[in-house]
């Protein structure tokens, strides 16, 4: 079995940039593998952006982008993978997003010998760029990874120039999930803050890590003045959804909700730190400058 190391990092700047320092000095690349599996969206992303997507065979339930990515066979999605899934297309090479699984999953995939490469998550832009020079390492195509992450730097820093301008951020309340009239949302080191910042706004909620359930008093305590959802829902209907949201009296009792202030973008696209990032990020403080000061901003 060959795995490549594994760099666990949670966004921090400074220790992105040792491990993937490290993880390049040490890796073997797979350079002359042909049928390779790519499980996390942002990773199949990067594999098209590289421009070596015709060595895929296969890709997980997360990687809907871009839109031909969806043609190839389906291994299951990347918490709950079948080893037996991703070992049916005689993969030589599986690069993986960190926290693929479940464990026992990878397990049987590390045991059948196959190559892996575990890509470090990312919650900033420079995690981004890290994503992108290990991601060609692995495949062997550094020079195409090297033009990438420049493409892609110069995209986040723009970003970071037009969010540095905003005078007065606008506080976002991301909602993950609506459950019995209790709402899930995004506190500190989570993805949605990540994405929230780089448009130039503020997090409404924080004193709380990832995705928790919030309570009526926390919501009007952090008087968002827009809220952020994915645009594929909990419930079938997305009016519906919103109608409920809006309906709850903590929500409504919020500017927020007073002005129905709700945008709804893509989550691979808003939420999974690959090459669009920096779009998903400039969209987003237009909306939210659309809704809360008529596009002044």
């Amino acid at each position: 079995m060959t795995t490549l190391p594994v760099f666990r990092a949670a966004g921090r700047s400074l220790a992105l940039a040792a491990g993937l320092a490290a993880f390049l000095s040490s890796a073997s690349a797979e350079d002359k593998a042909s049928r390779i599996v790519s499980i996390g969206g942002s990773v199949t992303e990067i594999v098209y952006a590289l421009g070596e997507e015709a060595r895929l065979t296969a890709r997980d339930q997360t990687s809907i982008y871009p839109e031909a990515a969806k043609a190839l066979p389906d291994v299951g999605y990347i918490r709950q993978l079948s080893p037996e899934g991703v070992l049916s297309v005689n993969p030589d090479l599986v690069i993986a997003l960190e926290g693929y699984g479940p464990p026992e999953a990878r397990q049987v995939i590390e045991a059948a010998g196959v190559p892996i490469a575990v890509i470090p998550e990312a919650y900033d832009g420079a995690g981004v760029i890290a994503k992108i020079e290990a991601i060609a390492k692995a495949l062997g195509a550094e020079a195409q990874g090297q033009k990438l992450a420049r493409t892609v730097q110069d995209d986040l820093d723009a970003a970071a120039d037009a969010a540095a301008r905003i005078e007065k951020p606008a506080k976002v309340l991301f909602v993950l999930a609506l459950r019995d009239g209790r709402i899930m949302a995004a506190g500190a080191q989570s993805h949605a803050q990540s994405i929230i910042e780089m448009a130039g706004a503020e997090n409404a909620l924080s004193g709380f890590d990832g995705y928790k359930p919030v309570t009526d008093e926390a919501i009007l305590a952090a008087a968002p003045d827009v809220i952020l959802l994915m645009d594929r829902g909990i419930n079938e209907s997305h009016d519906t959804q919103d109608a409920a949201l809006l309906a709850l009296p903590a929500v409504s009792a919020t500017p927020a909700g007073r002005d129905k202030a709700l945008i709804r973008m893509d989550g691979q696209y808003l939420l999974g730190f690959g090459p669009r990032t920096a779009q998903a990020a400039r969209e987003l403080a237009t909306r939210i400058a659309d809704l809360t000061t008529g596009g002044s901003n």
